[in-house]
């Protein structure tokens, strides 16, 4: 065990943290801006978090439906992890955590049913809008999971669909309209740590990295559930899940109101 992490552990034991935070308090400041990259996105999102900076961008380009789904539009989720946003990132095929990060948010969005794919239907079984979702960390300094998911949502919430000629069936990226896409849900994704015996949300990168279990729980309006991921090494036991879940939950007010 390393000395970051039993100094971690000695500090939780009184109930303390690091940087002087309750166990369940958010750092400051939590902020979501929009259209900061109107000129090369469809819609884009930075959230920031503490120390910790986001940004999501959303592409739409029309394609090919799925066979399965021939009236289907299609949604599809990228993560970037940046050398720039943490020396530890490295260029080059995506890595074990990017692939993660990535499906994280994708089933968040995608288990809560937050977009009508059927509405992104141009053309019956041959044409569909593409929604293509990005998300580049521009500094990691913990707790990535939160960070991006509220970016790709806030994204999703700026996006506008570029004008479609139907004549030519062609995108016309220059010209913007004003309908948004077809967003019913807004799921938002709160990750809990666990160290020892405590539980913890928002973590530093020392935290993140000294933890023993973490869930990332999607949370709906309406209090229901519709994903969840486990990570880390250790077990939990049903009523850590559920303690868990419910933490998320009363959490996911606060970062609900932002949006």
């Amino acid at each position: 065990m390393s000395m970051i992490k039993d100094h971690i552990i000695a500090l939780l034991a009184k109930d303390m943290r690091e940087d002087g935070r309750k166990l369940l308090e958010y750092r400051k400041p939590i902020t979501i801006e929009y259209g900061i990259s109107a000129k090369s996105a469809e819609g884009s999102a930075r959230v920031i978090i503490g120390d910790t900076e986001v940004i999501a961008g959303v592409k739409l380009e029309s394609g090919k439906p799925f066979p399965d789904t021939p009236n289907d539009g299609v949604l599809m989720g990228n993560v970037e992890l940046l050398p720039l946003s943490n020396p530890e990132f490295e260029s080059g095929p995506p890595s074990i955590d990017s692939i993660e990060l990535a499906r994280v948010v994708d089933r968040g969005i995608r288990e809560s049913h937050t977009m009508d794919t059927e509405k992104l239907c141009i053309k019956k079984g041959e044409k569909v809008w593409m929604v293509n979702i990005d998300i580049y960390p521009i500094n990691d300094a913990g707790n990535l999971f939160d960070a991006a998911s509220l970016a790709a949502l806030a994204a999703l919430k700026d996006a506008r669909f570029p004008k479609y000629d139907e004549k030519e069936e062609k995108v016309s990226y220059d010209e913007r309209t004003k309908t948004k896409l077809p967003l019913s849900k807004e799921p938002i994704e709160i990750t809990v740590i666990k160290i020892k015996d405590k539980l913890l949300i928002d973590p530093i990168t020392e935290e993140w990295e000294s933890l023993d279990a973490r869930l990332t729980v999607a949370c709906m309006e309406d209090g229901k559930i519709c994903a969840l991921q486990k990570g880390g090494s250790a077990p939990l036991k049903a009523a850590e899940i559920e303690k868990m879940a419910e933490i998320a939950m009363e959490k996911s007010k606060e970062l609900r109101k932002l949006l």
